[in-house]
């Protein structure tokens, strides 16, 4: 039936590799040539649905060790962009930078052309995509160069670290050929203009998005209610921008983020071991733990991590200006890949790392996956070490889930695994508004539930005699 298969596209629930929505939907008698959105029996179906998936979430929400991995997925409703091919609205800024009016090729440019053209196997030039991009006439096809943008960064970075060993020229030569020169101060611009344009990008949310927080708000109060015996919930995100701070301080949430410091915030790990309690309203001497506090981890670096000078005090060299406002002319400190480029770079990139693993690799652990596409085999490789910890969980939530690994757990019928997919559903915001529960608010409706329900069968008893 057309109607059953859009509600499949909207909605979809695998637990152990079973979709019990279309499971569910199958047992019912659907009506023919109704609208989905109009269809009594699937609308019915797909309410039932939701509130056993909210009380299982409910259950999964209570295990001891939490943790959340965001990716770029999950900021796209305050206008982040996706980062697997090049940005087309970076690209764009770019052509307009380095090609002016047409007529003057800057060189960093000509080189970025030459680097994705050996990335991807095509040739690329600027004269071309100028006209591509920037043709008013043009097809929606989706005409973005299939290069990763994080990869292309990888690789500006390993052509730079090289160069400074070598000299001020790089030459790349293939069958004695020079196939690729680079010289220090191009590699350099090219580095600036694609950082300052992604910098720019997840500088979220974007002016024109007026409820672009709203759903991170809603989320972390809806994860905040945990029962307070539990530990702290973690979030891990390799998104580079500031939603989830700024939807803290609207929420008046303590964010442990590794940094510490009032003048100046510099890293230092040791500070997730730190926890929060405040004395108690009576003389007994006791202490409550502050509700409202969450751990933070930022996998590949922020948009407001800056490189310092290290040193006694500031061991891996960085610092983070939490003012909302961009630092033009210092280096932003972002990694996009595990490859080390440095001893700064190495070690806070480590660190972070093996906080996540060590997190998901805790007996009674879940990790709920939201945004990501599993395109970093770093981060895959540490989730499927987890999955060999037979109390571990792991929860999916995307809507067009395509990659290989997902589909791996997906034929692996894994009842530990749930991939929530869908146009609807696998949404970010549908699932925090539709399926993360207010674990409070649900534990006060089953207890109202259990003593309605207790009273109803007083009341039926008594008339029966």
């Amino acid at each position: 039936m057309a109607d059953l298969k859009l509600a499949l596209a909207k909605n979809s629930i695998l637990i152990g590799g079973v979709d019990i929505v279309e499971q569910k939907l199958n047992s019912i008698a659907l009506k023919d040539d109704v609208d989905i959105n109009e269809n009594p029996d699937i609308l019915k179906a797909l309410t039932d649905i939701k509130k056993e998936m909210r009380v299982r979430i409910g259950t999964i929400l209570k295990t001891d060790n939490v943790s959340f991995l965001f990716g770029a997925g999950a900021s796209m409703i305050a206008g982040g962009i996706l980062l697997g091919k090049i940005p087309e609205v970076i690209e764009k800024e770019l052509l307009f930078r380095g090609y002016k009016n047409g007529l003057r090729l800057a060189r960093w440019l000509k080189l970025f052309y030459e680097i994705v053209s050996k990335i991807s196997n095509t040739d690329y030039n600027a004269k071309d995509r100028y006209g591509i991009l920037y043709n008013v006439q043009r097809s929606t096809d989706d005409v973005r160069i299939g290069v990763n943008f994080e990869e292309l960064l990888s690789h500006i970075c390993m052509l730079f670290s090289a160069v400074n060993i070598y000299g001020n020229k790089l030459i790349l030569k293939e069958d004695g050929q020079a196939d690729l020169v680079a010289e220090k101060k191009h590699l350099v611009q090219l580095k600036n203009e694609l950082v300052s344009q992604l910098v720019s990008q997840c500088s979220l949310p974007k002016i024109e998005i007026s409820k672009g927080l709203e759903t991170h708000i809603k989320f972390i109060k809806k994860i905040l209610t945990r029962p307070l015996n539990l530990r702290r919930a973690n979030i891990f995100t390799l998104n580079y921008d500031t939603l989830i701070e700024q939807a803290s301080d609207t929420s008046g949430v303590v964010l442990v983020d590794g940094f510490i410091g009032n003048v100046k915030r510099v890293f230092r790990p040791e500070s997730y071991d730190l926890d929060f309690y405040f004395p108690a309203q009576t003389t007994e001497g006791r202490v409550h733990r502050f509700d409202r506090a969450l751990h933070l981890y930022k996998l590949h670096g922020s948009i407001n991590w800056y490189s310092d000078e290290q040193s006694w005090e500031n061991p891996y060299g960085l610092t983070c200006n939490n003012s909302g406002k961009i630092e033009t002319g210092r280096d932003v400190i972002i990694y996009p890949s595990p490859l080390k480029y440095g001893q700064t770079l190495g070690l806070p990139y480590s660190e972070l790392f093996r906080r996540f693993c060590t997190s998901i690799s805790q007996p009674q652990s879940v990790l709920f996956v939201i945004g990501y596409g599993f395109g970093d085999d770093h981060v895959n490789a540490l989730i499927h070490q987890s999955l060999s910890i037979p109390s571990f969980s792991l929860v999916i939530v995307d809507p067009y889930p395509g990659s290989s690994f997902v589909n791996k757990l997906i034929e692996s019928k894994d009842e530990r695994v749930i991939v929530i997919k869908g146009s609807e559903l696998g949404d970010f915001t549908k699932f925090a508004e539709d399926l993360l529960p207010d674990i409070e608010q649900e534990d006060v409706q089953i207890k109202v539930t259990k003593t309605y329900n207790a009273l109803k069968m007083v009341n039926n008893s008594s008339t029966m005699e």
